[in-house]
C-alpha cells in the first residue's frame, strides 16, 4: 500500500511547500505554515484521484435568450438591496465579519423571515449548541418561525441531513472554519479542510437549487480567514462591518454575480436584534454640531445609493518632534496625500500640528470622491472657521491640486437637497449637474477647478456666500 505523503500549507494564503519554513514565501507571514497529510478528494494527492475519460460538452453562442434568476425576497429592504433584489436560488454566499458584530443575529433573523414567507429554512451551527441558538431566537422573538435547527460539524452528516427530508430553500452554515470532511486528513479550520468543505457546500447549492449562506471568520486585518480560492468559489461575498462602540452596522457587498458590487445596507443594533435603517444619511448626521470648525458633510455613493456623512477633522499644535496622524474610517495614506497637496500647492502648513480625522457614525469611506470634503474639514479646523451648515462637498483631488470629476454627481446633489443641504462645492466638470452650476432648489452649486480656490474661500470666510 502506497504511503500517503505530507505537505506544508500556509494557513494565511494557501500556498503549498515541500518543507516547513518559519515564513511563507508567498505572503510573507510568519508561523503560518502547518503540516497536512495528503488524502483523497479535494486538496489530496493526484495519484489518489481515479482517471476517467472526459465527455464532450456542447458549445453555444453568445446570442440567445436569458431569463432573470429566480430570487427569494426577504422583505428586509436593506438585505434585499445588498443581494441585488433577494437571494438567488442555487447560489452560495460567503458572509464575513468581526467576532460579535452580529453575523449570527442577522442570519437567524433572515432565516426566520424567509421561513415565515413559506420557504423551508435550515440553520446549522458548528460553533454554538442548540440551546444557545434557541436562547438568541427567544430574545429576538423568533421562536414561532418554522426554522430547522441543528448543531453539526461533519460535512457528510450535514449533506445527508439536508438530502433526507424535504428539500430546503435556504441553508445557513455557521461557520465554515468549524466544519470537517472525511475526504481530507487534516484538522478543522486548516486551508485544506476549509477549501474541501466549501466546495462540497457549493456543489450542493448548485445541484439542489437551495441558497447556501456560509459564515467565515476574519483575520486581524479584516479579511475572511482561509484561502482566497473560497471567495472565488461562491457567487457573492458580503462583509458585515461596524464598530463595537456604535450601534450601527454596515453590510457591504464586495462581490456579487447577480447584482451590484460595493452596495451597502445599514442596520441598527437594538435589544430586539438588527433593525434596518431606511435613511442612513439622516442617521449619520443626527448628532452633528454644525457650528464647530473641522466638520464637513460629504455627499458620497455606495453602490447605487447616495448618502451624506459627516467628516470630522481636528488640527492641534503638536508637542512632539514628529506630529501624529490618526485616521478612523478612511485611508491613512490618502490623508497623507491630501496634507502634502495642501502644503505644496496651497501653502497650508500642517508640519507642526497633530492631525486627527474621523468618519462619524463608525462608517468607513473608500471612494476618492471624499478628498474635497476631507480637505475642507482640515482647512476649517486649522483656520478655526466653521463651514456653512447647509453645504456639502465632493470631488477627487489630484497631486497637482486639481479637483477632478466624480461619477453620479446628480444623484449626490439630489440626496443633499432632499436632506436640507442646497449648497454644494463640486468639481468644475460636475457643476453642470446642479441646475447649470447656478442657483437651484434654493441653493448654489459652485464648481472648483483646483483646491487652492476652496482654501482661499475658507480663509476669506466666503464659503457658502453668493457669488
Amino acid at each position: 500500500m502506497a504511503r500517503k505523503g505530507t505537505s506544508f500549507v500556509c494557513q494565511n494564503c494557501g500556498a503549498v511547500t515541500g518543507k516547513w519554513a518559519g515564513r511563507c514565501e508567498s505572503c510573507g507571514e510568519w508561523n503560518t505554515i502547518v503540516e497536512e497529510r495528503e488524502g483523497a478528494g479535494v486538496g489530496g494527492s493526484p495519484n489518489a484521484i481515479s482517471r476517467r475519460r472526459g465527455r464532450v460538452v456542447p458549445l453555444v453562442g453568445l446570442d440567445g435568450e436569458s431569463e432573470a434568476p429566480p430570487r427569494m425576497v426577504t422583505r428586509v429592504g436593506e438585505l434585499d438591496r445588498v443581494t441585488g433584489g433577494g437571494f438567488v436560488r442555487g447560489s452560495a454566499l460567503l458572509v464575513g465579519g468581526d467576532p460579535g458584530i452580529g453575523k449570527s443575529t442577522l442570519l437567524i433573523q433572515a432565516a426566520a423571515r424567509i421561513a415565515r414567507l413559506g420557504h423551508r429554512a435550515v440553520y446549522i451551527s458548528g460553533e454554538e449548541a442548540i440551546d444557545q441558538v434557541r436562547l438568541r431566537a427567544h430574545r429576538l422573538g423568533l421562536t414561532d418561525a418554522p426554522v430547522g435547527l441543528a448543531a453539526e460539524t461533519s460535512v457528510e452528516d450535514i449533506l445527508a441531513t439536508l438530502s433526507a427530508g424535504p428539500a430546503p430553500d435556504f441553508v445557513i452554515i455557521d461557520s465554515i472554519q468549524t466544519l470537517w470532511t472525511e475526504t481530507v486528513e487534516s484538522t478543522p479550520g486548516t486551508v485544506t479542510q476549509v477549501r474541501a468543505a466549501a466546495q462540497a457546500l457549493v456543489r450542493y447549492a448548485k445541484s439542489s437549487g437551495a441558497t447556501v449562506i456560509i459564515v467565515g471568520h476574519v483575520t486581524k486585518d479584516g479579511q475572511i480567514a482561509g484561502p482566497r480560492v473560497v471567495e472565488h468559489m461562491v457567487d457573492a461575498v458580503l462583509y458585515f462591518e461596524g464598530d463595537g462602540a456604535h450601534q450601527y452596522r454596515i453590510l457591504r457587498s464586495v462581490k456579487n454575480r447577480f447584482g451590484a458590487t460595493d452596495e451597502i445596507g445599514v442596520f441598527e443594533m437594538t435589544d430586539k436584534g438588527l433593525a434596518e435603517v431606511a435613511n442612513p444619511s439622516a442617521l449619520f448626521l443626527g448628532d452633528r454640531n454644525s457650528r464647530t470648525p473641522g466638520s464637513a458633510v460629504f455627499a458620497g455613493i455606495e453602490g447605487t445609493r447616495p448618502f451624506l456623512i459627516e467628516i470630522q477633522a481636528l488640527v492641534a499644535p503638536s508637542p512632539l518632534g514628529t506630529p501624529r496622524r490618526a485616521v478612523i474610517g478612511w485611508d491613512s495614506a490618502r490623508l497623507s496625500m491630501i496634507l502634502a497637496v495642501l502644503e505644496a500647492r496651497c501653502g497650508v502648513r500642517f508640519s507642526q500640528n497633530d492631525v486627527y480625522l474621523n468618519i462619524a457614525g463608525g462608517m468607513r469611506v473608500t471612494e476618492t470622491g471624499a478628498d474635497l470634503a476631507v480637505a475642507a474639514a482640515l482647512v476649517s479646523s486649522l483656520s478655526g472657521v466653521a463651514l456653512p451648515p447647509d453645504c456639502v462637498y465632493f470631488g477627487e483631488v489630484g497631486l497637482s491640486g486639481a479637483v477632478r470629476a466624480v461619477s453620479q454627481a446628480q444623484s449626490r446633489l439630489k440626496e443633499a437637497v432632499k436632506l436640507g443641504f442646497p449648497d454644494a462645492f463640486v468639481p468644475e466638470a460636475n457643476a453642470s449637474d446642479g441646475k447649470g452650476g447656478g442657483k437651484g432648489d434654493g441653493g448654489t452649486v459652485t464648481g472648483l477647478a483646483d483646491l487652492a480656490d476652496l482654501v482661499g474661500r475658507i480663509a476669506a470666510g466666503s464659503v457658502g456666500e453668493d457669488d
